[in-house]
């Protein structure tokens, strides 16, 4: 039995807290939180859980892994404090607030010899799961471009822009997907409702990636309509994937080819094709689902996560020179890795 202590009761808290729950072979065993009546609401859905205002108090217990769902502030301190307390860390996207700090995680959860993971639940997603093999199968031909969509009306944050909040998720799609990192980034935005804090509530973002493939990213917390859609365009088909359908990858057989020879302007013409569209079967789970059981499988297993800590270091990457560009009028910043 795998006993598992969740530290912040905000929003992804509590689905960590159900979905342990409810995994076989795991005890949900701890939740901590500084609010009284968020801890007494855990504590009328699992009455069995003990609770407290000091996470401190909780690695103290007979705990074996700890699941960090915090400001990401906050996710160095009490990530260390974790890992030095010898339990495994789950830590909710991104990893940290700057490259040092996710680095620093990963040297100490190393010579804790802990798992380190870093909540990137979308590559945990069935859906994306699928992208990945069909971009790695060729059927898609050279991947051209990646147009990808992340917007909604609000949840505003205060102490982090969109890009810190909502980005991650699709750097780390991009990266699961390509089985690469971006070598430059750029972004722009602007800042509407947040003006007296300077937060961005909306960002486009340009990622170059090896083999000349660009990725535009647009996020926002601005926008009349959830939309969670990507457009990938190869140099054979074409493929959407809505995260909200309930067809969420749709292949396209469409594409254009140039003539391979030609003497005159007039003999150049361009071949369009438009042949059949079809919806890629998906056996679906709950990505937050799995990405638990990837938790306890490392734990039980020694393997490293799928996301594991240099998962989340790229990101974070990803993130500090995007929030660079931002501010110097969406400048090309290159990547290191």
């Amino acid at each position: 039995m795998i006993r598992i202590g969740v530290i912040g009761c905000g929003y992804w808290g509590p689905k960590h807290a159900r979905n342990f729950h409810e995994l076989p072979g795991v005890e949900l065993a701890w939740v901590a939180d500084l609010s009284n009546e968020r801890l007494g609401h855990m504590k009328s859905l699992y009455p069995n859980v003990q609770t407290t205002q000091n996470y401190r108090h909780m690695l103290e217990q007979d705990i074996d892994a700890v699941v960090v769902s915090t400001p990401v502030s906050t996710h160095n301190k009490i990530g260390l404090d974790v890992l030095k307390a010898g339990k495994h860390v789950l830590i909710e996207k991104p990893l940290a607030a700057t490259s040092a700090e996710a680095l620093e995680l990963i040297q100490v959860a190393n010579e804790m010899n802990c798992v380190l993971m870093v909540g990137h639940t979308f590559v945990y997603n069935p859906a994306v799961r699928v992208i990945r093999e069909i971009v790695a199968s060729g059927e898609l031909g050279n991947i051209y471009y990646i147009n990808a969509t992340r917007v909604n009306l609000g949840l505003f944050q205060t102490d982090i822009n969109v890009v810190w909040d909502l980005a991650p998720h699709d750097i780390s799609i991009l990266n699961y997907i390509l089985d690469a990192a971006p070598t430059a980034v750029s972004a722009r935005g602007g800042v509407y409702v947040q003006r007296e804090r300077g937060i961005h509530d909306v960002a486009y973002i340009t990622l170059s990636y090896p083999k000349n493939i660009m990725a535009e990213v647009r996020v926002s917390w601005l926008d009349p309509v959830k939309i969670r859609r990507y457009t990938i365009v190869g140099s054979k088909k074409m493929l959407v994937y809505d995260d909200i359908a309930h067809a969420k990858v749709v292949i396209y057989d469409k594409g254009v080819d140039a003539p391979p020879y030609s003497d005159t302007l007039e003999q150049f013409q361009l071949s369009y094709r438009h042949g059949a569209e079809y919806a890629y079967p998906i056996y679906w789970t709950e990505p937050l689902r799995n990405e638990c059981a990837g938790f306890v499988e490392a734990i039980r297993t020694g393997r490293a996560p799928l996301s594991d800590g240099y998962a989340g270091l790229s990101v974070v990457q990803v993130l500090e020179k995007a929030q660079y560009s931002l501010f110097n009028n969406g400048s090309y910043e290159e990547v290191m890795s």
